[in-house]
């Protein structure tokens, strides 16, 4: 199983009204190793970046694509769903019974959701609001969603076994097709290794070290 090191950093750094002072994500480790295993093309570098302070855990990704699609009817699950985005999951074992997903666009708008294997999605639970915190920013050639998660509440649904957070780590990209509709190519950390993309099967999820 893939593993990525989250590097421990000092809680009193942090600036309040930021989710993490911006000099402390030159601690940590880079992940640059994404692939979509089910397109040969060519697809847009991605640096993902995670920090903890015994608090929270702080997540950066960093896309270098400046043509984005953002579906803006609503703010539903369906429009999340159908526009470019980051995602996350956790889960605490590879039973999948449950794991917990938070899927961000480009807006910071969230689509959090407790689910179960086969698909099976209750998108009426939600990441409470005093634990998780998102933002997202454009840059000239890039854009940049990060977000902080309190590891009392991963702790709460146990997410964190010793030292150790199983999580998957996706990007979803919509392009127009030749008929001018918007696909989706699914991008991921770990390959599943399925024929069709699914990033909701154990073997999707790699491994966060919680570094001391």
């Amino acid at each position: 199983m893939k593993e990525y090191q989250v590097v421990l950093v000092d809680k009193n750094q942090k600036i309040d009204t930021e989710i993490i002072d911006v000099a402390l994500w030159g601690k940590a480790n880079c992940l640059t190793d994404f692939s979509s295993p089910w397109k040969n093309d060519p697809i847009s570098k991605i640096e993902f970046r995670a920090l903890h302070d015994r608090d929270n855990l702080y997540f950066n990704f960093r896309v270098f694509d400046t043509d984005i699609y953002i579906d803006r009817k609503d703010d539903s699950v369906d429009s999340i769903g159908n526009s470019d985005r980051v995602e996350l999951f956790f889960r605490a074992n590879d039973s999948l019974n449950p794991y917990y997903c938070l899927e961000m666009d480009t807006a910071a708008r969230i689509m959090d959701f407790e689910a179960k294997p086969n698909k099976d999605f209750d998108f009426n639970w939600n990441w409470p609001k005093e634990d998780l915190k998102v933002k997202a920013s454009e840059q000239e050639n890039s854009f940049t969603v990060e977000g902080k998660i309190s590891l009392a509440s991963l702790k709460a649904l146990n997410l964190i076994q010793g030292n150790c957070i199983e999580t998957g780590v996706f990007r979803a990209k919509f392009s127009k097709d030749e008929n001018q509709n918007y696909q989706p190519t699914w991008i991921s950390w770990v390959d599943p290794n399925t024929p069709e993309p699914n990033f909701h099967i154990a073997s999707s999820f790699g491994k966060f070290i919680l570094m001391e």
